[in-house]
């Protein structure tokens, strides 16, 4: 299933101790670009939780954000160590003192400084590693849901595009079945002047002329470009990981509609070999959102 690079998920878990929230987000990256925001007492979880995401996410600028509040009050604990708290107290007077400030110390100081005081433990009211890995998969989960929604949607529009070239060539390899001999006969016919001219050498300048329109024969690019749009297809039905090979297949897809439009002859082969330009401009973009 083809999925969007980009997406969102989130969770919340609590009890009577806890309130335990993870947020996971991506955008475009070419390659995994992963952002971790762990509370301190998850520090020790992060390789762990940087494996478990890797698992289940392939690409993108990934960025997951957990947030861990404890109710301590709810159990007659305080998350406040009183001596820790006077230490930080006594360290601020000290600076007071020393800079000789005639300011007070006020609150937004003190908590400014709350990693010193608050306690670290934490973990003993319940917070383990399978909690808050049952978290991130589920909104890893939610996260997967929108990208598969996305790349849907995503799907459709390629289709449509994929399609709308699809139609621009079958109308090219319509017109190019007379277009090199009717591009032979004129240079015939102006050339029927000229071998007046040079009687003796007619033989030599008709095949010269048969090698300058063969010159303009446009059937192997669009050989090409079609068995392309056919493993563009395919490849849009059947590969999970399917950003980077469509990337590829829409490069060479240009690279085709390009040599198609420099042989041509025909305005109308070039006007649709805009058309599929400007279509190959669009998926191209669009493929930057899939994973």
């Amino acid at each position: 299933m083809l999925k969007s690079m980009t997406g969102f998920g989130s969770d919340v878990n609590s009890n009577e101790n806890f309130i335990l929230e993870t947020e996971i987000k991506s955008l475009n990256s070419r390659f995994l670009d992963l952002s971790i925001k762990l509370p301190k007492e998850v520090y020790k979880h992060e390789f762990a939780i940087r494996e478990l995401i890797k698992n289940k996410i392939g690409r993108g600028k990934v960025s997951l954000n957990i947030n861990l509040t404890y109710n301590k009050f709810s159990n007659g604990n305080s998350p406040i160590n009183p001596t820790a708290l006077q230490n930080t107290l006594d360290i601020l007077t000290q600076i007071k003192n020393i800079t000789n400030s005639d300011s007070d110390i006020d609150l937004n100081q003190i908590l400014m400084l709350k990693d010193l005081y608050l306690n670290e433990n934490q973990e003993t009211n319940g917070i383990d590693f399978e909690i808050i890995a049952n978290s991130i998969n589920s909104a890893i989960q939610k996260f997967i849901e929108m990208k598969n929604y996305e790349g849907l949607e995503l799907k459709k529009d390629l289709d449509f595009r994929i399609n709308k070239i699809l139609e621009e060539l079958t109308k090219i390899e319509q017109i190019s079945k007379n277009s090199t001999q009717e591009y032979f006969e004129k240079f015939k016919e102006r050339a029927k002047k000229l071998v007046d001219e040079f009687i003796d050498d007619k033989d030599r300048f008709l095949i010269e002329l048969a090698i300058l329109s063969e010159k303009h024969d446009i059937t192997e690019e669009c050989i090409r470009l079609r068995s392309h749009i056919k493993l563009f297809s395919e490849t849009l039905e059947n590969e999970d990981d399917a950003g980077r090979k469509l990337n590829f297949i829409s490069q060479e897809m240009n690279r085709e509609i390009n040599t198609i439009n420099s042989k041509s002859v025909s305005s109308e082969i070039a006007h649709a070999g805009i058309v599929i330009k400007e279509e190959l401009e669009k998926i191209r973009e669009q493929i930057q959102n899939i994973e």
